[in-house]
C-alpha cells in the first residue's frame, strides 16, 4: 500500500483538522525513496528504544502519538535527540506520521476511550471543536432596482474571481431590493470596497461575522454522567484494570473519603489541566496536574486521579490498531510497539 493512501485512511479515522492549532501533526517525516508500506507501528512516543523496534521489524511508517518534532528545527545534528531520530528515520526509509490531539478530539478517540473506564454513561465535550466555515462574513445591502442588483452582484464576484461568494437571496419592499451575500476573510476588503462605490448600498451596508459550526461528539475533554455510580475506591481500582496499571496517584476532594459516590466524571488525557479546571465533576481523570492545580480542584470537592501523562493515552493505541487494520490490505502488517513507555515509574 502506498504512504498516501496510508495516510487517506488515516485522515479517514481522525481528520488532522480536529487537532489544536498550537499542534504539530501529520506527516512529519517523509522519505526520498517513495516505497509500498508494509509495516506500520505504533507508539505513543517515539524513542531511541522505539526507533531501535521500528529498524529491527523494518517498519515502513511509524505512527507516534506524541509529535517527535514539535519546535521548529533550524538544524539536524547529533546533539539533540528528537533531530538524531529524524535522521535516522530519513536514513533507513521510515516515515513518521503523529495525530496527537486529532485523535484526542475526534468522536470515539483518546478521550473518549479514557472516561469509558469507568463504566457507561451520558458523555459530552467539554471543549467543542469548531467546523471548517469557509465563508466567515455575511454582507447585506439594499440596492433600487433588479438592474442595480445585477451590476453589483456581478462587481463582487469579479472580486475574487466568484469562487468564495455566495449569495443567499433577495427580498423586495417599498424600500428597495435587500440582498446578502457571504464571503471569505480574503474576499472580505474588495467585497467591502465595491459596495461602498455603489451609493445605495454603501448607505445600508452591514457585516456580520458567521460563527463556525460545532462538529458534536468532537473535541477536547470529556463529561461522563455515569448510569451506575461508584465509590472512589471502586473508581480507582477500574482504572487500574483500565490503564493497565498497578499504581495511581489520588487526591481526594473536600469531604471525600474513599467510599463517597461517584456520578459525574471529567476526563482529559495527558496533561489535561486545562481542558478540567472549572468543570463541575466528582472526579477528574487525567495523566498529570500540577500541585497548586491539583489543590485547586481538591478544595472544590473534587478528587483527582492521576496516572502519570502518557499512561492516560497509551491503551488507545491496541483499539486503534484494530480499526487502521481492517481499512488495510492484509499485506499490511499493524504493530503495537513493545518497548514504549511512560519515563516515570514507581520504585
Amino acid at each position: 500500500m502506498e504512504l498516501k493512501e496510508t495516510l487517506q485512511v488515516l485522515e479517514q479515522l481522525a481528520p488532522l483538522s480536529l487537532a489544536e492549532s498550537w499542534d504539530n501533526v501529520g506527516l512529519l517525516v517523509e522519505p526520498s525513496k517513495p516505497r509500498p508500506v508494509k509495516t506500520i507501528l505504533l507508539t505513543n512516543d517515539l524513542t531511541d528504544a522505539v526507533m531501535a523496534e521500528a529498524e529491527a521489524l523494518s517498519c515502513d511508517l511509524i505512527i507516534s502519538y506524541h509529535p517527535p518534532l514539535f519546535r521548529p528545527v533550524k538544524r539536524l545534528n547529533q546533539k539533540d535527540w528528537k533531530q538524531r531520530l529524524a535522521i535516522r528515520a530519513v536514513e533507513a526509509g521510515i516515515a513518521v506520521f503523529s495525530p496527537h490531539t486529532s485523535w484526542d478530539s475526534v468522536k470515539g478517540g483518546v478521550n473518549d476511550w479514557l472516561v469509558a473506564g469507568l463504566g457507561s454513561g451520558q458523555v459530552s465535550v467539554l471543549s467543542q471543536a469548531l467546523g471548517n466555515a469557509s465563508h466567515c462574513h455575511k454582507l447585506e445591502f439594499t440596492v433600487r432596482s433588479t438592474e442595480e442588483l445585477n451590476t453589483v452582484m456581478k462587481e463582487l464576484k469579479a472580486c475574487d474571481g466568484g469562487t468564495s461568494l455566495i449569495s443567499t437571496g433577495t427580498r423586495a419592499d417599498s424600500s428597495g431590493i435587500h440582498a446578502s451575500v457571504l464571503c471569505s476573510d480574503s474576499a472580505l476588503t474588495p467585497s467591502v470596497q465595491t459596495l461602498l462605490q455603489h451609493s445605495s448600498s454603501s448607505q445600508s451596508l452591514s457585516i456580520l461575522k458567521l460563527e463556525k459550526p460545532p462538529l458534536p461528539g468532537h473535541g477536547q475533554g470529556r463529561l461522563s454522567v455515569l448510569e451506575q455510580p461508584v465509590t472512589v475506591a471502586e473508581a480507582v481500582q477500574r482504572m487500574k484494570s483500565h490503564l493497565g496499571l498497578s499504581y495511581l496517584r489520588l487526591a481526594l476532594g473536600w469531604g471525600q473519603t474513599l467510599e463517597s459516590s461517584v456520578r459525574t466524571v471529567a476526563a482529559c488525557a495527558g496533561s489535561g489541566a486545562s481542558v478540567l479546571n472549572g468543570v463541575k465533576a466528582d472526579l477528574y481523570i487525567t495523566g498529570e496536574m500540577s500541585h497548586h492545580e491539583v489543590l485547586d480542584a481538591a478544595a472544590r470537592g473534587t478528587g483527582v486521579l492521576l496516572s502519570d501523562h502518557s499512561n492516560s493515552e497509551r491503551g488507545f493505541l491496541a483499539v486503534f490498531r484494530e480499526r487502521l487494520a481492517v481499512r488495510l490490505p492484509e499485506s499490511v502488517a499493524v504493530v503495537v510497539s513493545k518497548v514504549d513507555r511512560d519515563p516515570l515509574e514507581v520504585v
